[in-house]
């Protein structure tokens, strides 16, 4: 059976992605910090998916990860994330920081393990999970926007080099998915239903990988914000300020 590393995977996009790939036949390994979801996820997805309960980003945490990782890895799927939303110079600065640690720092310090051990597999896929604002911006979360913008740029070059050892890498660029990270961070929940559901994405990541995409932009609506983004920037920043940055408190 393989066997499948998804980070963040007690809720949200994560737990999607979970039980796809358990759905899809493979054995899920779980990495979140939070134990009580963590259980919980556990009981619902059964027998097939387990948990590693640690903090990406504490040293002790990340080794402790690699050592209780399987020796086989045919995909990993870096989709753990965290946000800070508000006017840069008013959100405290450690806050900013540890945005950058989860959702930068982190998936770099976890693959660079997992190449040093030769846990992936010849044939394995990493999986990045990024975000439409590499395209169109997130003003009133600058931080989240270059942490995940800093993946993309480090995903490509990697690209490069592990395609020498039959490593595929694919980066995801998610727009508004409706999950509880995304309610606890939007400025306006009122339209929450017109976002893609966690699991249509999910199923979306695992076709994307079988068909070996290098990058995936998951649904009509954002392929169109992603073109806007691309060739009419001025437009859509107008639009991500007045859907964000307007709505937020000083």
């Amino acid at each position: 059976m393989k066997t499948c590393v998804i980070t963040g995977a007690a809720s949200g996009i994560g737990e999607a992605l979970a039980k796809v790939f358990i759905e899809k036949g493979y054995t899920v390994i779980g990495i979140d910090r939070d134990q009580s979801r963590a259980l919980e996820v556990q009981k619902h997805l059964g027998d097939n998916i387990h948990f590693i309960v640690a903090e990406l980003t504490a040293k002790a945490g990340l080794e402790r990860i690699l050592n209780e990782l399987p020796k086989t890895i045919d995909v990993c799927i870096h989709s753990a994330g965290i946000n800070a939303v508000g006017y840069f110079e008013n959100l405290d600065i450690q806050k900013q920081l540890s945005v950058l640690d989860v959702n930068l720092k982190a998936p770099i310090l976890l693959t660079k393990g997992m190449l040093e051990r030769n846990l992936l597999v010849k044939g394995s896929h990493l999986i990045f999970i990024s975000s439409l604002s590499h395209f169109v911006s997130y003003p009133g979360a600058a931080v989240y926007a270059a942490s995940k913008d800093g993946l993309v740029s480090y995903a490509r070059s990697l690209r490069v080099v592990l395609k020498i050892k039959n490593i595929q890498i694919m980066t995801v660029f998610p727009g508004p998915t409706r999950t509880p990270h995304a309610r606890m961070y939007s400025p306006d929940n009122g339209n929450e239903h017109k976002r893609m559901l966690p699991e249509v994405l999910a199923e979306k990541i695992y076709r994307g990988m079988k068909r070996r995409k290098s990058n995936l932009v998951p649904g009509f609506s954002n392929k169109v914000f992603a073109f806007a983004g691309r060739f009419i920037p001025g437009l859509t920043e107008k639009m991500m300020k007045r859907i964000i940055l307007d709505k937020l408190n000083h």
